[in-house]
């Protein structure tokens, strides 16, 4: 499914409900903004840092990061953020802006298209709502509690599909994977055999975006950090699929096993990835 272009009109019928109206149309349009600084760093020169072995930041991660926290510090002084290169900042507890400037900062690095910029908002715990802006197709993901989710103005809904074997499934892989255990190698090879095919795009926040679209049935990953999953959760949520870690459990953004699905085929899931 491809969804509508985006254009400068914002407005999308949102504006018309009560809640968290001003927080989401924020998140929205300060995620396009900042996909737009990104978008000034494709397929050019860039200065490239590691953080780790295969873990990379650039200037155009904390270019984006700065203009987003400046935005929420203008216009939300209030609020704590959570960022993935800035950390924590601590204002009030009760609403966390969680961001992740550019998820897919190695696609990016490489001209590989497939990044974006992700921005969730948690108030007194809960994740209310999130946005998913890919600069490189210009979609913008969003959503917000009990109010569905949406692609460029178009209502999104997970999958109907209900058979493993014939689900698309998306994973992804640690940034430690050279040393740990844990490296989800062992969990692809059995889901490979028994899904009709599995992709490793390189962004947790657009995969769960695919998957809030139907593109993907499935999605599961290790070892993940809040700016990974803040908005797509509330995405995936509202667009009719499930979240949770990987046991069955509740799943919080701060826990760092994730599986989510569009519901029908989530006990397959999990039967493979437990070995049950």
């Amino acid at each position: 499914m491809r969804c509508m272009r985006l254009n400068s009109n914002m407005s999308t019928g949102w504006e018309t409900m009560p809640d968290f109206k001003k927080e989401l149309k924020f998140a929205k349009e300060a995620a396009v903004k900042a996909g737009a600084i990104i978008r000034k760093g494709m397929n050019k020169r860039r200065k490239v840092n590691f953080k780790g072995r295969i873990d990379l930041v650039t200037e155009f991660d904390l270019k984006s990061e700065k203009f987003i926290t400046g935005e929420i510090a203008k216009v939300f002084p209030q609020h704590s953020i959570l960022a993935e290169e800035g950390g924590e900042t601590q204002r009030g507890l009760s609403h966390i802006w969680i961001i992740d400037p550019l998820d897919g900062t190695t696609n990016f690095a490489h001209d590989y298209p497939a990044f974006c910029v992700s921005i969730g908002l948690a108030v007194d715990g809960k994740n209310v709502l999130g946005a998913v802006y890919d600069p490189v197709h210009d979609e913008l993901f969003y959503a917000a509690q009990g109010r569905g989710a949406f692609c460029n103005k178009r209502r999104i809904h997970v999958s109907s599909q209900n058979k493993l074997n014939r689900s698309l499934l998306a994973t992804g892989f640690p940034y430690d994977i050279a040393e740990t255990k844990e490296d989800n190698l062992d969990n692809f090879a059995r889901m490979y055999k028994v899904a009709q095919g599995i992709r490793r795009g390189g962004s947790a926040a657009l995969d769960m975006c695919y998957l809030a679209c139907g593109r993907f049935e499935g999605f599961w990953e290790l070892k993940l950090h809040p700016w990974d999953t803040a908005a797509g959760l509330v995405i995936v949520r509202e667009a009719g699929g499930r979240v949770t870690g990987i046991d069955g459990k509740k799943y919080s953004v701060f826990d760092q096993d994730l599986l989510a699905s569009n519901g029908k085929i989530h006990r397959q899931m999990q039967k493979v990835l437990l070995r049950k």
